[in-house]
């Protein structure tokens, strides 16, 4: 492994400090920047490439730390603390920071099974929203989640937090435009004849009447705005959840993570282990 000792404010560490600030930097580079052991430790077990390993003090490491640095074949870069404190959000920073190979997941290279669960987001605006939704994709069985017009960046370390490292092990495409998702819906009704259905608050349909299972596309709508009128249109059906007390919608988060557990719920009741409803 490489070492490397700074302690100034080089290139070497403005490289490093864009890459958890510059979205454009992110995708320029395909590299991105992770701290908190938990999310670090789930970039590493998604197999996500290591590119550095950065900490302030290296004999203090946790037998953890010091085996990652033992094994990787990353650059460790060791830095003085008030610079490593720099690119910490944390009041007390975690031990060691990572930076990380990505790779953009393209549509048309998209592998899905053949009775799909996918959420398609319109435009998230909201970092912890975005990751708490991502979060409760994974543990829910969805195969992918597809951005629709410009949001927010899904590796800004905001949402990688939120995620619990979620992320790295879910499959997020940014659709480039409209055409190409109704392209998509078009060639997935062709193929087994998913049913698309938006959450709003309006909606004809109550969950508590309907019976949401694969496939199916499930489509969020803007934290401040709402669903499009354009997605609106290649829905099948609108669905509500319903509340009481004085508010009068969900935060997106939250009613997402309801319709997924909803569809997770009942493809368990209609098919058992996720094993077999895949096939």
């Amino acid at each position: 492994m490489k070492k490397r000792f700074i302690s100034v404010r080089n290139a070497e560490f403005q490289i490093i400090q864009s890459l958890k600030h510059n979205r454009a930097k992110r995708h320029q580079l395909e590299e991105i920047f992770v701290e908190g052991i938990e999310s670090i430790k789930q970039a590493i077990s998604a197999g996500i490439e290591i590119t550095r390993i950065v900490v302030y003090d290296e004999a203090g490491l946790s037998d953890w730390g010091k085996a990652l640095v033992r094994t990787s074949k990353a650059q460790l870069i060791v830095m003085t603390f008030d610079l490593y404190k720099e690119l910490c959000d944390r009041s007390e920073p975690s031990e060691l920071l990572i930076t990380a190979k990505v790779a953009p997941v393209r549509l048309e290279e998209l592998t899905l099974p053949d009775q799909p669960v996918v959420l398609i987001f319109d435009r998230p605006s909201d970092h912890g929203n975005f990751g708490s939704l991502i979060r409760s994709a994974n543990a829910f069985d969805v195969d992918a989640v597809f951005v629709v017009g410009h949001g927010i960046d899904w590796y800004e370390p905001k949402v990688i937090r939120a995620s619990l490292g979620a992320v790295f092990h879910t499959a997020i495409v940014q659709i480039q435009s409209m055409q190409a998702l109704k392209d998509w819906i078009a060639q997935e009704k062709a193929r087994n004849n998913i049913r698309i259905v938006g959450a709003d608050s309006t909606g004809n349909d109550s969950l508590v009447d309907v019976a949401l299972h694969r496939p199916v596309a499930l489509i969020l709508g803007n934290e401040a705005k709402g669903m499009s009128v354009a997605l609106k249109e290649v829905c099948d059906q609108l669905v509500r959840i319903p509340i009481s007390g004085v508010v009068n919608s969900l935060n997106v988060a939250c009613a997402g993570s309801i319709l997924l557990w909803d569809i997770y719920r009942n493809d368990r009741r209609n098919y058992g282990s996720p094993s077999r409803r895949r096939r």
